[in-house]
């Protein structure tokens, strides 16, 4: 038995579908909405937006819920803040965030990467590609396929091997870490319930530890080294096939160096008191207390740290400041191409960052004070400033931005300098637009207004009343009535150029 409409829900029907009904003429709204677009909209249900010389169109479903946008050959898809997808039409790529930042795909027309967490991590290859990767549930279960010794398992902690992975060239075990052995541009170490016992093997190479009581090893020629209750005692040399080795010897915390023919370094009761001295770099460097009274002078690095009361660090290309730490800091970094500037209150309690590219004299900026707002100017002159920002301030990533950020965003407005302008408020409860050539607003459901050159559309109580202009020809219509009483002199649809685009909407 099919039950009938209530009619609350006939009522909104009613209102949807006449509240878009057919301007002045059939013809005329056909050739409007061609050269101008088109807006459909209903609080807080759905609102649909098209711009076809654009190649615009945007559907928000439940305010900033459902998100179907494409815009060009770039499609998007979100159920926020579950799914988010970035498409291509042309080379039939996508990019797709599942609640971000927990896991996220990849695809091109021969393959595909997922990773959750970056600790699993799955990647297909291209067709006659090996597979070098593999899968990855990190570190439970690790495969992929080595050039040299083929494909490889690993069952963490059962049993595994893996190369060329993990800055080593190939890693082994057994019920780790009762068994492990690595390898390393031919050293070979032997781990036996890692990390107290172990040997080390190579090429004129060998050596022992027991952790921490005692270990050595020594490579001719290269290196040798020993420590005693680590990290109390240690002496090493290295670098001794080379024109410049290093003797480091510590009995911390009392005296520590590390001596070679271009740097010495010496700590007396780290960390009361320190001094380095580099010549390679030109610099020395002196410490009391550190890392709160620091000195460094030198060709290329300047600092004076006093923390908490200041710190200044002078580099070739860059500055950082700080009074009272962690209260202000001021950042700059220069090139022959680039320019930051930036200055932070509590870290990310306030911060402003400018960026110039001073080749093409392009500039971006960004204003947030957490967790009250945010403002940006990007690269073609667009600010935009959104409300509230719980989240913007500390994370600026592009998946907050896609997926999160525009539920909590309760008001944003986007301006340039050529003065058009945008404006919504609780995901379009209210929004404005104004262009060069329009302007068109709504407060739903009292009013809505639409003016584009020679023609006008004001709406009271989604089309109650409602009063249209096209050049000299005149309507106004009561009740939603398919008609209405027109005055004036009536035109043909005018060939009119593209007008404004209406792009208001989460």
């Amino acid at each position: 038995m099919i039950k009938p409409i209530s009619g609350t829900l006939f009522f909104i029907i009613f209102l949807i579908t006449l509240s878009v009904a057919s301007p002045l003429s059939a013809q005329e709204e056909q050739q409007a909405e061609a050269e101008e677009g088109s807006i459909i909209t209903f609080w807080p249900f759905f609102d649909y937006r098209e711009s076809p010389r654009q190649g615009f169109r945007n559907l928000s479903l439940l305010g900033p819920l459902f998100k179907f946008q494409r815009t060009g050959e770039t499609e998007v898809t979100a159920v926020r803040p579950f799914f988010y997808r970035t498409g291509e039409t042309s080379d039939d790529t996508a990019r797709t965030a599942y609640l971000y930042p927990l896991a996220s795909t990849e695809t091109w027309p021969d393959g595909k990467y997922l990773q959750v967490l970056q600790l699993f991590q799955k990647r297909t290859p291209l067709p006659g590609e090996v597979e070098r990767r593999g899968t990855m549930l990190f570190p439970f279960y690790i495969s992929g396929t080595s050039e040299k010794h083929g494909h490889y398992v690993s069952v963490f902690p059962f049993y595994g091997d893996i190369y060329d992975r993990f800055w080593k060239d190939e890693y082994h075990y057994v019920l780790f870490p009762l068994y492990g052995r690595t390898v390393k541009k031919g050293t070979e170490t032997r781990n036996y319930l890692y990390p107290f016992f172990s040997l080390i093997n190579g090429e004129k190479e060998s050596g022992f530890q027991f952790w921490p009581l005692y270990g050595q090893a020594e490579k001719e020629g290269v290196y040798r080294k020993r420590f005693a209750l680590w990290p109390i005692y240690l002496q090493e040399e290295q670098g001794l096939d080379t024109d410049s080795p290093t003797r480091k010897f510590y009995l911390f915390p009392f005296y520590t160096s590390s001596i070679s023919k271009k740097r010495t370094e010496k700590h007396y009761l780290w960390p009361f008191l320190g001094y380095v001295s580099d010549s390679d770099k030109k610099l020395e460097e002196r410490d009391y207390f550190w890392p709160f009274v620091v000195t460094v002078r030198g060709e290329s690095r300047n600092m004076d740290r006093y923390l908490p009361f200041y710190s200044e660090d002078r580099r070739k290309n860059s500055l950082k400041r700080w009074y009272l730490w962690p209260f202000y800091s001021h950042q700059e970094l220069t090139s022959d191409s680039y320019q930051l500037e930036r200055n932070r209150v509590l870290f990310f309690l306030y911060s402003d960052a400018t960026e110039t590219w001073t080749v093409d004299g392009a500039t971006r900026s960004k204003v947030a004070l957490w967790p009250l707002f945010t403002y940006q100017s990007d690269e073609r002159g667009v600010k935009t400033v959104s409300f509230p920002a719980p989240v913007e301030p500390i994370l600026n990533k592009e998946g907050i931005e896609n997926s999160w950020a525009p539920l909590w965003r309760l008001y944003i407005q986007k301006w340039n300098d050529a003065g058009d302008s945008a404006v919504s408020f609780l995901w379009n409860l209210y929004w404005h637009e104004n262009r060069r050539d329009g302007l068109a607003y709504e407060f739903f459901p009292f009013i809505s207004y639409r003016s584009e050159k020679q023609r006008t559309d004001l709406a009271l109580l989604k089309g109650f009343i409602r009063y249209r202009k096209h050049n000299e020809s005149n309507e106004l219509r009561f009740l939603w009535l398919p008609f209405g009483l027109e005055w004036g002199k009536p035109v043909m649809p005018d060939q009119r150029k593209p007008g404004m685009d209406i792009r208001s909407g989460p």
